[in-house]
């Protein structure tokens, strides 16, 4: 027994239960027909049907005070948690005054809270954080991947480079293990005007992963940019307002029910006189009938109501 050879100590290790939250509450709260005020921002950006279309490829909710709720869902289908955030439907930016409930929730902490005994989650539930939009891995395998740190970046940027997967970390200093998942596949990241360098530094320590850091904001962005901490989705809003500007004046017609806008405008609502498009910005406010909206914009007007035939 003394010239007995030592054997190795085996730890018997418990692997980590992963908690996730299910598909029945992402589902219940993921409508396209009822909008958010953020989705109502994005309505007014790129259209109904392609807000719808984005609400459903990312599986974006929407809660009773119309909060979005922006789901991490993993390449497995299990949503980890849901991000909920007041956006201003007029701006787009996000409401972080306490006054208004403006605070980031998460959809875990409303339900560890919950009454409803069959919602509620248990209080040992933790959480384990995944990308946003990281399903979209399996299902777009060859497509390469666009990294940004808002949840509201990587939606806005879908819909004007859709050949790229855009995922979202959740915040500027979230760059750790959950990048994992992207190992073996091609990445530009898109970091914020004020994060670049950081980003620039912490991914290049990222193994496994081939990781270009953008420097499109770095090089563009003036000092008002930098002022305002825009991201690769302002310039891109910027971008896509400024090529839709370019409209004719109503001044150079000498009739202005011969100018275009107001010929599209009478077609879409069935208005026959100037008179009759008086107070017709509140329309705009609505949510619906982009078109309209966009119109009643072009020509700073006030929806008073609508026709119908």
């Amino acid at each position: 027994n003394f010239f007995r050879v030592p054997q190795p100590v085996v730890k018997n290790t418990v692997k980590k239960q992963l908690w996730t939250i299910t598909t029945d509450i992402v589902k219940s709260t993921v409508n396209p027909a009822i909008d958010s005020d953020f989705t109502l921002f994005l309505r007014g950006l790129i259209g109904k049907k392609n807000t719808v279309s984005t609400v459903k490829e990312y599986h974006i909710g929407v809660t009773k005070r119309r909060d979005v709720i922006f789901y991490q869902i993993d390449t497995q289908g299990r949503c980890r948690t849901g991000k909920i955030m007041k956006y201003d439907r007029e701006t787009g930016h996000r409401i972080k005054d306490e006054g208004t409930g403006g605070r980031i929730t998460w959809v875990h902490s409303v339900l560890k809270q919950s009454r409803d005994p069959g919602l509620r989650l248990p209080e040992d539930w933790e959480l384990t954080q995944c990308l946003f939009g990281e399903h979209l891995l399996r299902q777009y395998p060859l497509k390469p991947d666009a990294l940004v740190e808002s949840e509201k970046t990587a939606v806005i940027c879908s819909s004007f480079w859709p050949e790229y997967i855009w995922l979202a970390t959740g915040g500027k200093s979230q760059l750790n293990d959950r990048l994992q998942v992207l190992r073996g596949r091609k990445v530009v990241a898109f970091p914020d005007v004020d994060g670049f360098s950081e980003w620039k530094e912490k991914l290049s320590q990222v193994r496994g992963v081939d990781i270009t850091v953008s420097d499109v904001l770095e090089e563009s962005a003036t000092f008002e940019d930098r002022a305002r901490h825009v991201d690769i989705a302002d310039l891109l809003i910027r971008q896509h307002r400024k090529e839709h500007m370019a409209i004719t004046p109503v001044e150079k017609y000498e009739d202005p029910r011969m100018h275009p806008t107001f010929l599209k405008l009478k077609g879409l609502v069935g208005v026959g006189s100037l008179e009759e498009l008086d107070n017709m910005k509140e329309l705009a406010d609505v949510g619906y009938l982009e078109d309209l909206a966009l119109l009643v914009n072009e020509l700073d007007l006030e929806v008073e109501g609508v026709k119908e035939d």
